[in-house]
């Protein structure tokens, strides 16, 4: 997906001639939720000159009350036109993803687009020119009720790759990958996938930043078409007991102009010394950043043993139980698959966090412990002891006390993001654990 670089008069002519009434200026808060304010096009001078302001203090994770003011600078070479029809109007409505600018006209350290702007610039400077990445988001459809409320009753019961009738969300993909490739997407694929009523749409990869806004925008089709369609989308990863969770893989590779720094043809697996010191990188500092790459209390329960989902800190080519594969492809396709994300992330610091982890493992050489060809989950706690396989943490609170440790993570995100995050996972933590569930009622009312 190749963007087009829009000049102002570019943007001010397609909203003439696309009938376009609303801009929806899009943004994203601390904890990866998609804020946005819509303007009408009487507005969009104002708007393309970079003086939009909004009410920061109302945002989670941005600035206190008395320091409210804040610019949202738009990209404009994400110019988007929404290919859905709108209610009660002819018009169309467009969008524009926004940095976030203080009042000072200053780029906000708690904007996560800017902390992975951030990174990008050391990645350049140290002498890489993007770095390109591939997701796997995967969701589940759920039926809405009479009234149009969600409820927990999937929408089918078929496996990985049926098709119907077992498969009965195959029309609500196809409308989501028509609308996607309408919005300028490339699909590779789309299936479902291996619980019931899961699903996966998989788009080109992009370099860090577009991929990031290509994520969040993914996100929003997916959830606009399937409630048009009498569904309820979810990206929660294990909305479900006892089937598998929703992952978010993520496919990365370094590149210098047009060569991918990560192959190299002479090594055994095709791998140069940079894909394995990025990988070390990546394997040091995996316990501080699954904060934000599995930012919530219901991450923890995909995370666990015998749903395919990783628990532990290694890498295979050959098999998918570590947390990193190594996948065939080799050329301009080599690359490394972190298996442990899920799309409750937020695009923007996750990929910051994980770049700036396999910077640190190019800058200090860090050499990964050797691959894995056994099913982990198949090895004792001795056999993992022995092959050097540490365990990923196994609950929130585990994983932001390793984030609040790292010191090559915390400089990724910035210390206003982390602070944030931190204090508002710690709350989201004392509020789950305040909480009886059903499974709790079950085992010990009445033998206790």
């Amino acid at each position: 997906m190749a963007r087009k670089l829009f000049t102002k008069e570019e943007i001010k002519q397609l909203v003439i001639d696309e009938n376009v009434e609303f801009i929806r200026v899009t943004f994203t808060d601390v904890l990866g939720a998609i804020k946005n304010v819509e303007v009408p096009t009487s507005q969009l001078d104002k708007l393309l000159n970079n003086n939009l302001m909004f009410d920061g203090s109302s945002i989670e994770g941005f600035v206190r009350i008395n320091e409210s003011d804040m610019y949202l600078y738009p990209d404009l070479s994400t110019f988007m036109i929404f290919p859905w029809a709108t209610d009660g109007h002819g018009g169309n409505v467009a969008r524009l993803i926004a940095d976030v600018y203080t009042s000072d006209r200053e780029p906000f350290a708690g904007d996560p687009r800017h902390a992975l702007r951030h990174v990008l610039e050391e990645a350049k400077n140290a002498g890489f020119s993007a770095f390109n990445v591939g997701t796997e988001p995967e969701f589940f459809l759920f039926k809405l009720d009479a009234n149009g409320n969600p409820t927990t009753e999937l929408n089918d019961k078929g496996g990985y790759f049926d098709l119907a009738p077992h498969d009965k969300g195959e029309n609500v993909r196809r409308e989501i990958v028509l609308t996607l490739e309408k919005m300028g997407f490339e699909i590779e694929a789309a299936h479902h996938e291996v619980a019931e009523g899961q699903h996966e749409v998989d788009f080109k990869y992009a370099s860090a930043l577009e991929a990031a806004d290509n994520i969040q925008t993914f996100k929003l089709v997916v959830k606009t078409i399937a409630r048009k369609n009498g569904y309820y989308a979810t990206f929660m990863p294990k909305p479900v007991s006892g089937i598998n969770g929703s992952g978010m893989h993520t496919n990365m590779s370094l590149f210098r102009d047009a060569d991918n720094v990560f192959e190299d043809k002479s090594d055994e697996m095709g791998l140069s010394k940079t894909a394995y010191n990025f990988l070390g990188g990546i394997l040091a500092h995996a316990t501080a950043f699954t904060a934000l790459a599995n930012p919530t209390v219901n991450s923890y329960k995909r995370l666990t043993p015998g749903f395919e989902a990783p628990v532990y800190v290694a890498w295979s080519a050959s098999n998918r139980s570590p947390m990193v594969r190594v996948p065939a492809s080799r050329g301009k396709s080599t690359r490394l698959e972190l298996r442990s994300v899920d799309a409750t992330a937020n695009p923007y610091t996750t990929l910051a966090a994980v770049l700036a982890a396999g910077l640190d493992g190019i800058k200090n050489e860090l050499e990964p412990l050797a691959s894995v060809d056994k099913n982990i989950y198949l090895m004792d706690e001795t056999e993992r002891t022995k092959a050097g396989i540490t365990d990923l943490p196994d609950t929130l609170l585990a994983a932001v006390r390793e984030l609040a440790a790292d010191d090559v993570i915390i400089s990724a995100i910035g210390n206003h993001i982390a602070d944030k995050f931190i204090e508002a996972k710690k709350i989201e933590y004392t509020s789950y654990r305040q909480f009886v569930s059903q499974w709790e009622t079950d085992a010990y009312f009445e033998n206790y």
